[in-house]
């Protein structure tokens, strides 16, 4: 009687089990119950064969799971060429191909042992692991679930023996045999989960095994640009990936994997501090996603996913994502092996690290110093149209400050509106008299409009002049590229909200006392924390102390969260402190309330505004931080170019 494990489960219940159980899906091991209760068995070592297959359900998950094991036993190899074929999505046919050092003679079997690796030889290795493959578990595993051929030749530099060797992976004991091979490794999968019929059926569709594979091509070849990658699938090119070095090299392999609009909606950063450097492209808050497909973070070249990192980013980017979004970025964090475990996964996807905080912090600050640095006028914001049109000017290229061109200015039209901006700009220029008019644009009266330039070069402002405003809401405003709309309550919304935020630092957390103490029910393991961080609490407005084992005590509150609901608060920074190690919560929430006071205090849609009071507001966009954004993460301004223009109208057709 064939009897499945569920079932066995079910006859437990009753008491009930009688005759041959088969436990595996290929019924290579069966069990003999003849009891009324159930009995296990007694503890025995699994065959090898069995052993391996249990580790393939930890390491092969789909085809993408084999794919990237090759890879990084490639790059691991020295490998700088790397050609990846795919049949039917990886369940027919994976074959990856390198030009690594190779693997000797003697050690062909070997590598399809278990545990076998030339990666680590002690325990301090494995302490400060360089390499991104070192259990040796990924080939034995594949070969137990495929039919697996490897084929190598070692470098001449290993071994006096020159020759290429295959061996089998169902057959190790055999010995290698002669084969036809350059210097480098192929490992050919045939049939995944062949032998595994319960796995196999649960494979999508050819299509979407290979997306699968695909992305993980794709992630694996952003961390590694020195390295040509070329798959294909069906014997037909999908990704031909060239190695380079320069910046520019690495730019146009960001932009062919994540897209050329990322790269031009991108700001690169460099930095480097306390023996941790993060460098990489982070998206503009604009350019944002509704989910998180479009993020790369790598560790010493290992993609990573891991809560302390994301919690960094999404902190960084809070005050200038619009709700439900997600950014967009390629980053890459170089660290000493010795401060990271990534002994922690069979995956190796979650890494453990030794100063979390001090991560967290580092990523958090750099990103958001990075983001404060967009002033409006900065970077000219792509249009819808952008991301339908051919780019081919790189990253490097658009930083180059070109000077803006000459423009033929039609003359005035016979209309009294020119008559009334320049009355306008005229007491514009009395009540700024240090922004006197300079060289470069001219209207068609010969006059100049004011210019306004804090360097002194005497270049026109970057979100030029206001020259009228549009059903009280949008500020028209005129600059060297063309046409500037600014939506004015959420350009004055961000300028109130930063200043509140500076004088909130430069004076602290007003904080008032409470009448009743609040009392917030925790366990005894939170109590201890509260009490060991009671230091922090203070300096973010709060007053906690410790009533009992599971009782805290809140005898003062920041003045701006007397409304809010503390306890929860108190134990939401408390998960914080123990899964972190730091906790921004009672900042957040402090922003919060900031961010709906100057929503609250900035000038309301509808309300008419002079030119004066329009330039006096374009000018404080370019001065403040963020202000590319609202408190919500809108988009506050958007540039409209003379190209863009004259193609609503087919000028130059």
């Amino acid at each position: 009687m064939r009897i499945q494990p569920s079932t066995i489960r079910a006859r437990q219940k009753v008491g009930f089990l009688r005759g041959t159980v088969c436990l595996s899906d290929a019924c290579t091991t069966s069990h003999t119950y003849d009891s009324v209760y159930f009995h296990p068995m007694r503890i025995h070592l699994l065959p090898p064969q069995l052993a391996n297959q249990i580790a393939a359900g930890e390491v092969v998950e789909r085809p993408s799971s084999v794919v990237k094991e090759l890879l990084e036993n490639s790059l691991d190899a020295g490998a700088t060429h790397i050609e990846i074929d795919i049949e039917q999505g990886g369940a027919r046919l994976i074959r990856v191909r390198d030009n690594g050092h190779g693997i000797q003679r003697d050690d062909l079997a070997l590598a399809l042992s278990r545990h076998a690796t030339s990666k680590i030889q002690s325990f301090d290795d494995l302490m400060q692991v360089s390499t991104l493959g070192f259990r040796g578990e990924a080939l034995p595993s594949i070969s137990s679930v495929s039919r697996l051929t490897l084929t190598s030749r070692a470098g001449a530099a290993a071994t006096q023996d020159s020759s290429a060797w295959q061996v089998q992976g169902d057959d190790v004991q055999a010995p290698p045999i002669p084969a036809a091979h350059p210097q480098g490794t192929t490992v050919e999968i045939r049939d995944l989960f062949y032998n595994t019929p319960a796995r196999r059926k649960f494979l999508r569709s050819e299509k979407t095994e290979f997306s699968h594979l695909d992305e993980v091509v794709q992630r694996i070849a952003l961390s590694r640009f020195d390295v040509d990658i070329i798959l294909r699938h069906n014997q037909r090119a999908v990704q031909a990936l060239r190695a380079g070095h320069s910046e520019r090299d690495k730019e146009r392999r960001v932009a062919d994997i994540i897209g050329t609009p990322f790269l031009e909606n991108a700001l690169r950063i460099d930095f480097e501090a306390a023996g941790l450097r993060l460098w990489g492209w982070i998206g503009l808050p604009t350019f944002s996603r509704g989910q998180g497909d479009l993020q790369y973070f790598y560790m010493n070249g290992r993609i990573i996913r891991d809560k302390v990192v994301s919690h960094a980013i999404r902190q960084a980017y809070q005050d200038v994502l619009f709700h439900g979004r997600h950014p967009v970025f390629v980053l890459y964090l170089e660290m000493p092996a010795a401060e990271v475990d990534v002994n922690v996964h069979p995956t190796k996807h979650e890494v453990r690290f030794r100063e979390s905080r001090l991560i967290h912090d580092f990523v958090f600050r750099t990103l958001r110093d990075a983001l404060a640095t967009t002033k409006a006028g900065q970077n000219v914001p792509a249009s819808p149209s952008d991301t339908l049109l051919p780019h081919s000017t790189s990253l490097a290229e658009k930083n180059v400050q070109e000077p803006p061109p000459a423009f033929a200015w039609q003359s005035a039209l016979p209309l009294p509106a020119p008559h009334q901006v320049r009355e306008h700009m005229a007491v514009y220029a009395a009540l700024h008299p240090q922004e006197a008019p300079s060289g470069g644009m001219r209207h068609g009266n010969g006059q100049e409009p004011p210019a306004h330039d804090a360097s002194g070069s005497g270049a026109a402002p970057a979100l030029g002049y206001a020259i009228a405003q549009l059903h009280g809401i949008y500020i028209l405003a005129e600059n060297a590229h063309g046409l500037i709309l600014v939506d004015m309550h959420a350009a004055h919304e961000r300028i109130t909200y930063e200043r509140m935020k500076t004088a909130q630092a430069s004076a602290g957390i007003q904080s008032q006392p409470l009448l009743v103490p609040i009392t917030v029910a925790v366990n005894e393991r939170d109590a201890q924390r509260a009490e060991e961080h009671r230091a922090l609490f203070s300096e973010l407005g709060f007053d906690i102390s410790r009533l009992g084992q599971e009782t805290l005590a809140v005898r003062q509150v920041p003045t701006l969260l007397r409304d809010a609901d503390i306890a929860t608060l108190v134990r939401d920074v408390l998960a914080d402190l123990h899964t972190l190690g730091s906790s921004s919560r009672i900042q957040e929430n402090i922003n919060t309330v900031m961010a709906t006071l100057a929503c609250h205090g900035s000038v309301r849609a509808h309300r008419k505004l002079t030119l004066p009071e329009m330039n006096h507001l374009l000018r404080d966009m370019e001065a403040t931080e963020r202000s590319g954004q609202c408190n919500h993460g809108r988009p506050t301004w958007v540039q409209l170019t003379l190209a863009e223009l004259d193609k609503f109208f087919l000028r130059g057709r």
